[in-house]
Order: C-alpha cells, then sequence, then structure tokens
C-alpha cells in the first residue's frame, strides 16, 4: 500500500512561478539572483500557511544552482537541485527555533558557520519560527548575522514579527508576506483536483477558500478532509455540512423576518438552527458578517469587498437597496455589543434571543429618532396640545395697601393706567361667540396709596405677604478668600473631626497646608499618597462649611503631594523580578546549583 502524501506537501511549490499570492516578494527575489546583489540575512514574515518557509527553501535551493535559467529559476536537474530535491543537500541547513531555542543552540550553529561549502557557492541556515528564540539566543546570535562569512547566508521565518529585537530585525532585509486572496485559493485548488481526477464544484471550493481566511495550507487540509468525506465528489451542501458553517440562506431568512418586525419567525428560525447544533456565538458571528456584507454593498465601489461565493451576490445586492444604511451599522453594533459579552452570559440562548429582539424592533427606534433624516430629542405622539402659557404680572403692577396685603393693578382697580382697546370690525357673515361667564365674588375698592407714601421694595412686600408661612432670606453676598478665614473653617473641621474620633483624618488635616491660589480655588498640599485619600473622603464636607462661611459655592480647592517626601514601601514591592531571584540564591546557596545542574534559562 502507497503511503499518503497530504496534498499540502505533495503539491509544495518548487519554483518562484509556483508560488500562490506572494508576486511582489518572488519578483524580488528572482531579481536579487539574477543582478548579484543577495542581502546576508533575510526576515520572511506573516500569516501562517502562506509560504514563507517555502520561498526560503526556494530561494535557497536556487542561488546554489549551477544553471539558472534567464527568469532566474532553477534548473531542477544539477547535482545541486537534484541533491536538494532528496533532501541530501549539505549546504542547506534548517533549524526549527521552537524546539532549539537555547544559547547553545545558537553556538552550534555559530560552530558550523566557519565551515565553507564543499560544494556549491553559498551554505544557506534557515530559522523557522525564530520569535521562539530566547534574549540570550539572539544575543549570541547578533554579532555572526551582522558580519557573516561570504558564502553564508541567513533566511529567518516568523509569523510574529513584533517579538524579535529590534537589533535583529536592523541587520535582515525584511519581506511581509501577505494572505492569500480567495480567487487566487481557488484557482490552485482548481488546478490540483483536475490533477487529481477529482470532481467539486466551484461553489464549494471558494466556501473552502473562505474558510481558510488566506492560508493555502489550511485549504489544502480541508479539500483532503472532505475528499475523503464525500468519496472525491465535492458539492455546495456536503462542503457545508462537513464545515459545519451556517448556510447564508438562513441570514436571509432572518434579516426578512428581522426588517418586518416578525419576531415570532425570527425566534422559530433561531430554533430551528439551534437544533442543528450550532452555538450562540457562530449564529452572532455569521449574522454580522452577513450584515457586514450587505453594508459593503451598499456602494458598487466597495462591492468587491464581499466575502461570499458567487451565488450569493445578486441576493446580497438586492437585500442592500432594500435596507436602510442606519439599520445596519446599528445592527453591526448590536451584535458586536452581543458577541463581546456572550462569554460572560450563564444563560446563552437567552443572550442570543435577547439579540434578536433588539434587531427586531431596530427600525422602529430608529425611525422614533429620525426626523427629515435629522436626529431629534422628543417623542412622537397621536395628538396635538397647545402650550400652556401662564401671564406674568409686571413688578410695577403690584402695590402694597394699609392692609399689608399685595394687590395687581388692572384696569378695573385703576382705570386710569387702563388703555382703549382697538374694537375690531366683524364681518356680517361671521359668526360670534358669547364666552359664558362665570359669577365671581365682587371685588373691593383698594384706596391708592399716598404720593408722599414711602415706596417698598420686592422684598419687604414678599415679607409682609408671607412672612407668616416661608422663611424669605435676601440671598448674602459672598465674601472674598482669606486665608486667615479659611484656615480658622479648616481648623474648626478638623476639632469636629477629632470629636467623632477619625483619628487618621484628624492628623492628616492639621499637617496640611493650605494655599489660596485665586478667588475661588485654593490647594491642600499632604506629605504622602495616604493623606491624600482621607481628604478626600472629607472633601465634600469640609467643602460645605466653607461655602456657608464664605456665601459662595464656587470654591473648590485641589489635593497636591509633597514630591520630597516618600512613603515607605516594603521591600518585597520595590524588587523586580530579577532582584528577588538574586536575594533567594543569596539566601538559599542550593538554588543556583540546582539551576546549573538542570541547565535551566531564567527569564525575567
Amino acid at each position: 500500500m502507497e503511503n499518503f502524501v497530504v496534498s499540502a506537501r505533495k503539491y509544495r511549490p518548487q519554483n518562484f512561478n509556483t508560488v500562490v499570492g506572494q508576486s511582489h516578494i518572488t519578483t524580488t527575489l528572482k531579481n536579487a539572483i539574477l543582478n548579484n546583489h543577495l542581502a546576508h540575512a533575510f526576515l520572511f514574515c506573516g500569516p501562517r500557511g502562506v509560504g514563507k518557509t517555502t520561498c526560503a527553501r526556494i530561494l535557497a535551493k536556487t542561488i546554489n544552482c549551477t544553471n539558472i535559467t534567464k527568469e532566474g529559476e532553477a534548473c531542477n536537474s544539477c547535482d545541486s537541485c537534484v541533491s536538494f530535491e532528496k533532501g541530501a543537500s549539505l549546504n542547506i541547513h534548517e533549524l526549527d527555533a521552537a524546539s532549539n531555542n537555547s544559547v547553545d543552540d545558537i553556538r552550534s550553529l555559530v560552530e558550523q558557520v566557519r565551515f565553507a561549502p564543499q560544494a556549491g557557492k553559498y551554505k544557506v541556515y534557515i530559522v523557522d519560527e525564530v520569535h521562539m528564540l530566547s534574549t540570550s539566543a539572539f544575543n549570541a546570535f547578533l554579532k555572526t548575522l551582522e558580519e557573516p562569512p561570504p558564502y553564508a547566508i541567513f533566511i529567518l521565518a516568523t509569523t510574529e514579527k513584533h517579538k524579535i529585537l529590534p537589533t535583529i530585525l536592523s541587520r535582515c532585509q525584511i519581506f511581509d508576506f501577505k494572505r492569500i486572496t480567495s480567487n487566487d485559493t481557488v484557482v490552485h485548488l482548481e488546478e490540483i483536483i483536475e490533477k487529481e481526477h477529482i470532481k467539486a464544484e466551484k461553489n464549494a471550493l471558494q466556501l473552502i477558500a473562505q474558510k481558510s481566511e488566506g492560508c493555502m495550507r489550511d485549504a489544502l487540509s480541508i479539500l483532503d478532509k472532505i475528499v475523503s468525506f464525500t468519496n472525491g465528489e465535492l458539492t455546495y451542501a456536503n462542503t457545508l455540512e462537513h464545515l459545519n458553517i451556517l448556510d447564508e440562506g438562513y441570514f436571509f431568512k432572518l434579516i426578512d423576518f428581522l426588517t418586518t418586525q416578525d419576531l415570532t419567525g425570527a425566534m422559530l428560525l433561531y430554533e430551528e438552527i439551534n437544533q442543528k447544533g450550532f452555538e450562540g456565538d457562530m449564529v452572532l458571528y455569521g449574522l454580522a458578517s452577513f450584515i457586514r456584507n450587505i453594508l459593503v454593498c451598499k456602494d458598487p465601489a466597495s462591492a468587491h469587498l464581499l466575502e461570499s461565493i458567487e451565488g450569493w451576490r445578486e441576493q446580497y445586492a438586492a437585500a442592500a437597496k432594500k435596507i436602510s444604511t442606519p439599520y445596519l451599522i446599528s445592527a453591526l453594533n448590536i451584535l458586536n455589543e452581543s458577541e463581546i459579552q456572550f462569554k460572560m452570559a450563564r444563560n446563552k440562548r437567552l443572550h442570543v434571543e435577547l439579540a434578536l429582539i433588539k434587531l427586531n424592533f431596530l427600525q422602529q427606534a430608529i425611525e422614533l429618532s429620525l426626523d427629515d433624516s435629522q436626529i431629534v430629542k422628543k417623542k412622537l405622539v397621536d395628538a396635538h396640545y397647545p402650550i400652556r402659557i401662564k401671564k406674568i404680572v409686571p413688578l410695577s403692577n403690584i402695590v402694597v395697601n394699609k392692609e399689608a396685603k399685595l394687590v395687581i393693578e388692572t384696569s378695573e382697580t385703576n382705570p386710569t393706567k387702563a388703555k382703549a382697546a382697538p374694537i375690531e370690525e366683524i364681518p356680517a357673515n361671521k359668526q360670534v361667540v358669547t364666552p359664558k361667564i362665570t359669577q365671581q365674588k365682587p371685588i373691593e375698592p383698594i384706596p391708592t396709596p399716598a404720593e408722599n407714601a414711602p415706596k417698598v421694595n420686592l422684598l419687604a412686600a414678599l415679607q409682609q405677604k408671607y412672612g407668616s408661612e416661608y422663611n424669605i432670606q435676601e440671598v448674602k453676598e459672598s465674601k472674598p478668600l482669606d486665608i486667615v478665614s479659611l484656615q480658622k473653617c479648616w481648623d474648626d473641621y478638623t476639632t469636629y473631626l477629632e470629636t467623632t474620633n477619625k483619628h487618621s483624618s484628624t492628623g492628616t488635616f492639621k499637617i496640611a497646608q493650605l494655599f489660596i491660589e485665586d478667588e475661588v480655588h485654593f490647594t491642600v498640599t499632604v506629605p504622602a499618597l495616604t493623606a491624600q485619600k482621607f481628604v478626600e473622603i472629607e472633601r465634600m464636607n469640609v467643602l460645605e462649611k466653607i461655602w456657608e462661611a464664605f456665601q459662595n459655592r464656587a470654591i473648590q480647592f485641589s489635593i497636591l503631594i509633597e514630591a520630597s517626601e516618600k512613603e515607605d514601601v516594603p521591600l518585597h514591592l520595590r524588587l523586580n523580578s530579577k532582584q528577588k531571584f538574586e536575594r533567594i540564591a543569596s539566601q538559599y546557596p542550593l538554588l543556583n546549583n540546582l539551576k546549573t545542574r538542570l541547565n535551566l534559562e531564567v527569564y525575567f
């Protein structure tokens, strides 16, 4: 029985032209080989499964090829290329930094660099997952990486560029690999299924490319699984079933229910999805991606950003014309919040149903908040109500009689001040409605005050009228902020704290220093952070006393800490990790012996 080789290894590119989706890198490398402008160190970084290690091997094979083509490709027929294909080349060394990340491993690599190649022009060292090297290993690698022998070339590959030391980055020529597009993935998969004589629908291949998220190795692994599952016949239905993906047809039905506010239909559809075994977070994630696709279809200029198979594109365009943009943006916001809070929810199903309820009534909420495309802060009502207006009597009409009663002068009480109202002619065909007059108590005539009588201000009039019922006082003018009065208020409150047995706060208030900054602001200087907290606790109470003393509620204060004084921090809080280890090792010498015998590396 012949051993099965997975497609990711069987169809691994053997030259630059067969590398998928990285033409900007392969073209640069081929031109560098043809022009003999090779750097001594390369750094290939990018997502997983996009061809970093593959390009490194192709580069190592090509620069040692004795018959390089005019396009900068290896001939695959010379002794060097043949030995490379068999895995017997002595000029190419691969190191997995994930399992060989110590200083000793790098030292052994540096020792090998000293020996020139026996056959060929270059010795190539490929270090995969280089970000896994320890800091000490990176430092041991610096000198050799900066000034290697003329025959040595280093190719470093990593998925996490940010974890590499800047001193390493500055010594390398950096190439950033990008994710492979869905179209390039589908084209490559079509070439493979043609060679393997596999029947597959294009929609199924597009679904695989969408699931792989730009990773060719994942796409080939998924293809192998589905081929085994379907016995060599890939259809859209069995691919959808195997990948455990929600069909977009469910989301089109769901969005119809939500936009028409059919909550019952939406709930029943979610029940159907739930019975098929799909978790709530998959529903939220899939619905958010679905609404995002509708949103990008609103404008033909961004329609190429649609992440879906070809069969659904027309339905996406139709949905984009029917659903408004405010609804889509608000729905994305609701789904994003629900997806973030999904892990913390105890009742997962209720959490998803609550999100669907919000989306169901979202259109109604948007209509209530928009009026002629402008946001308004008012509620819609069924009928119009007039504004109730209360007539304001001018102060000049308020007088006080001898019985200390407030009287409002009108045209009846003072005929001299009454003005003749213009008489409006009423047309003959207009019906006149006579208002119904209710019988009221007669108003007793009030004698007008004498001309030489003293004038009474409004405050006196109010006190004479309502003095027995209300406590009417005149607003007092604020006092200027001075340090003597301020310190007295502060000391009085300190005494109050002492009587209430708040000893910590009392001590803080006694040593605090006050400084006036301006008319309504002063500072309180305390010696430590703990003292600041005690003052913050009593802030509002002491401000009430100060406001009452100065008749000014605009007065505020800031709390400052003396920079010269420092709190006594415990020893275990002042030491870092390295200092703690050294302190423990000095107390227990056997710890260093254990570290040496077990060859342990301590990371601080």
